[in-house]
């Protein structure tokens, strides 16, 4: 049987060195090779408007956890604010019954000072005092009453009061946290107004015509002949589409519900309460807030909630159309139904 050792190679000889190079270049000259038509650079980079539009899109997102944060800031803000009145009514009740046992000791104190038979002998209303003797049984037996409700009162006010604590530092939490989501709001839209600052004269003409395009829209009424779709929603529904339709033109402004700015949950929450229906705060939250239905179905006045993390909501105002707040720097407005992936569609 051969060996299956190999002699070490020490060098090339004249031809394997030309092998090699030929080789090389070969397989240079494939790598170098671009189809007809393709771009040798690879894909385009973003363009400017597109970045700013990125961040935009991750600014409103973050504009709905700030808003999450801050629903929680307000339920947390009431039950800190009930638990500090418990806790106060609490202390009145043990406040109360400390008295009352002081003033019951006091009377036995007085009471006690002389034997009852030679307190009895001495005393010129002898009927009087078998009466004060029996009134001092019975506030024997009330003190044993009043001690043994002081002590539940008091535990009752340490539980309200850890309770309250608890819900304090949670509170401050939750308002650190709000503060840090409105730095990162604010962080993501001064990133894209340094972007906006770098766009050329030519993007910045194609920019304003895009927002001219969409002023325009926001300045007409959505269209008024239905289609198949189109069939009216409930009476609540066509009254949020009244409040919704009614706040064209007035600006996004983020963390915003109304009236005289939204952002996008901030308008639908604020169009429904005007038809007396009460919408969470976020558009995350607003995806669950009723019933499902499937596009093909929607009617005007459903919710409908766009990107898979459910981050941007609008109102369907029929025939194809929504009406939503954009982003920062746009106006309420008419858009296409489908100006973005839809995740889902809700009828509250």
């Amino acid at each position: 049987m051969g060996s299956h050792r190999h002699t070490p190679v020490t060098g090339f000889g004249r031809g394997a060195r030309v092998t090699v190079l030929t080789a090389a270049a070969a397989s240079a000259a494939a790598m170098s090779a671009v189809p007809a038509g393709a771009d040798p650079r690879g894909p385009a980079p973003a363009t400017v408007s597109e970045r700013v539009d990125r961040l935009y899109a991750q600014a409103e997102q973050a504009t709905e956890r700030y808003n999450a944060t801050a629903e929680h800031v307000d339920d947390l803000r009431e039950q800190v604010s009930r638990a500090q009145d418990q806790v106060a009514r609490g202390q009145e009740k043990v406040n109360r019954l400390r008295g009352t046992l002081g003033s019951l000791a006091g009377a036995q104190y007085r009471s006690a000072g002389l034997d009852p038979a030679v307190a009895l002998v001495l005393s010129t209303e002898p009927e009087a005092y078998l009466d004060r003797a029996a009134a001092l049984d019975r506030i024997s037996s009330r003190q044993v009453g009043e001690l043994r409700e002081l002590r539940a009162a008091q535990r009752l006010l340490d539980t309200r009061r850890t309770r309250a604590a608890e819900r304090l530092a949670e509170l401050e939490d939750e308002r650190r946290e709000l503060g840090e989501q409105r730095r990162a709001v604010q962080s993501k839209l001064a990133a894209a107004q340094r972007l906006l600052n770098t766009l050329t004269a030519e993007e910045r003409r194609e920019r304003r015509e895009r927002e001219r395009a969409a002023r325009q829209a926001a300045a007409r009424p959505a269209p008024t002949a239905p289609d198949a779709s189109d069939a009216a929603g409930s009476g609540r529904a066509a009254a949020a589409l009244r409040a919704a339709q009614s706040a064209v033109g007035r600006p996004y402004g983020w963390g915003q519900a109304g009236p005289y700015a939204f952002d996008c949950s901030g308008l639908t929450q604020w169009a429904y309460a005007q038809a007396g229906v009460s919408l969470p705060r976020t558009s995350q939250a607003q995806a669950h807030a009723g019933q499902r239905v499937a596009q093909a179905g929607m009617r005007p006045g459903d919710l409908v909630v766009y990107r898979s993390d459910a981050s941007h909501v609008a109102i369907y105002a029929g025939n194809g159309q929504v009406v939503h707040a954009p982003y920062p720097g746009a106006r309420v407005r008419y858009d296409p139904v489908h100006m973005m992936p839809v995740s889902a569609v809700t009828r509250p």
